[in-house]
């Protein structure tokens, strides 16, 4: 008989026997052990979503993901898509009633000048296009035209941020970032939002990066820019010298001490959003490769889009890369043509004919080939394609430079894809194209209309941010039904 200790002979556990322990210690570790094998066969909890994870759309979407074409600077509606009979017939004359301080250049105001490009019909519709867009003019029967948008600043600094955000100034989110924090991505090796801007030296939009940022959202929702020379991303290759286990460990132990620090801090998204950006930075370094890749494209598309085009090449490669993007699941792609400002984009104050006609050479060719290639390939009806600037410009010449100066007051925007009524116009600017005049669209419209492609309630799309809900739209918008299919 053993001689148990004092405790252990206590009357809750008295025991006559060491068989009798022996028996009852066994089916006590016996339990401990089934229990822990029902334990192993009940379903596990769901791991929490991620912030980019795939979100459901407030109601069935037209589109997925989007494409913005976005012409920096300011295109002349009507010297592009807006033709203008009426300012032909009044060249030469005042406008009278008109207020220097519209433009921008005050002491430089002159009289109507018409459009020193020729207009001709397209398509089934009959649409009127400049002889700027040979190429684009092939494809107006799947584009919905918006004559009558119209914006509140003419300095280019605000109406970018205006264009883009909805506000004209920093610190709001972009369209890309609402976009991607209502839908999330389908992609999670790549980013949701991707940006590119000019490769050719010209500059950066003005306003910079805070055109496609997050402002007061998380900023694991805010663009990623490619840069435009050398690897676009950078640490897109890991060190030679880290192996692919020992990355993996390292990300490892920095999630898990930014996880113990959200848990301190739970009003700490940022923390939150810098382990999603490690862990994408990881994924990427496999995936963007290969979707960045254009050598895999046959010659006859690489053609389509105008690579073997000295003027268009560089656009035509950005062009290429949004299509291989999409269609690898990210949500939203902004390119950028034009840089700076006057000469370096589409800002023609000095001379509108050189100007423009030679950012049209860059882009025609290489935007008629994504419509055709996104069309063939299946991805333009859920593709929401979206092509403009930040205002458009004045039908007045801008005396001693034979440009045009800045104009608010009418903007042309066309969209194609992604749910929008093809062949169509809306709404119209005056008869020489100085104000919009009928069905007017704001650019809190705008928005609205393409948060509702996507399948977004613009006024349900909202984030609790210093004590109120903001939306993209603020307190306004309206969606514009007679472009939607």
């Amino acid at each position: 008989m053993l001689d148990f200790p004092r405790w252990f002979a206590s009357p809750e556990m008295a025991y006559n026997s060491r068989r009798e322990f022996l028996s009852r210690a066994g089916g006590g570790f016996g339990m401990l052990a089934l229990a822990d094998l029902l334990r192993a066969q009940e379903p596990k909890p769901a791991t929490p979503a991620g912030p980019l994870s795939p979100h459901a759309p407030h109601f069935p979407a037209k589109a997925k993901r989007v494409i913005w074409l976005f012409m920096n600077g300011g295109p002349s509606q009507v010297d592009t898509w807006d033709y203008k009979p009426e300012l032909e017939k009044k060249d030469g004359q005042e406008l009278k009633g008109f207020d220097p301080n519209t433009g921008f250049f005050t002491g430089q105001v002159g009289p109507l000048m018409k459009s020193p490009f020729k207009f001709a019909k397209h398509g089934q519709c009959g649409k009127m296009v400049s002889e700027l867009f040979p190429h684009m003019a092939k494809h107006v029967d799947k584009m919905a035209f918006i004559h009558s948008l119209w914006s509140d600043s003419n300095n280019h600094s605000p109406a970018l941020f205006k264009m883009n955000t909805g506000m004209a100034r920093m610190g709001h989110p972009c369209v890309g970032s609402w976009v991607t924090y209502g839908l999330g991505t389908e992609s999670q090796s790549l980013p949701a939002f991707c940006v590119m801007y000019d490769t050719l030296g010209r500059g950066i939009p003005k306003g910079h990066s805070l055109n496609w940022g997050a402002g007061f959202l998380p900023t694991v929702y805010q663009g990623t820019a490619f840069k435009p020379q050398g690897e676009p991303i950078d640490n897109l290759s890991r060190p030679k010298d880290l192996s692919a286990d020992r990355q993996r460990e390292q990300l490892d132990l920095l999630a898990k001490l930014n996880r113990q620090s959200s848990a301190k801090m739970p009003n700490e998204p940022e923390l939150t959003a810098r382990v999603e950006t490690f862990e994408l930075a990881y994924r990427m370094q496999m995936a963007a490769p290969d979707a960045l890749d254009l050598n895999k494209e046959t010659a006859e598309t690489k053609s389509l889009y105008g690579l073997d085009n000295p003027k268009a090449t560089h656009f035509a490669k950005q062009c290429l890369i949004a299509r291989r993007l999409v269609e690898r699941g990210v949500r939203f792609v902004q390119i950028y043509s034009g840089g700076m400002e006057n000469d370096l984009s589409w800002d023609g104050h000095n001379n509108i004919a050189k100007n423009h006609g030679g950012f049209a050479q860059e882009t025609d060719q290489p935007i008629a080939g994504l419509l055709e290639d996104l069309s063939r390939r299946g991805l333009l009806e859920d593709t929401l394609v979206i092509w403009g600037g930040e205002f458009g410009r004045l039908p007045i010449v801008q005396k001693g430079n034979a440009g045009r100066d800045h104009n608010p007051h009418a903007i042309t925007y066309w969209m194609a894809g992604g749910g929008v009524k093809g062949g169509t116009s809306y709404g119209a600017s005056d008869e020489i194209g100085f104000k919009a005049e009928e069905n007017r669209v704001s650019v809190n419209d705008f928005h609205a209309t393409v948060l509702h492609l996507m399948g977004l309630d613009h006024k349900k799309l909202t984030y609790r941010y210093n004590g109120r809900d903001f939306r993209l739209t603020d307190v306004a918008g309206t969606v514009v039904k007679d472009i939607i299919a």
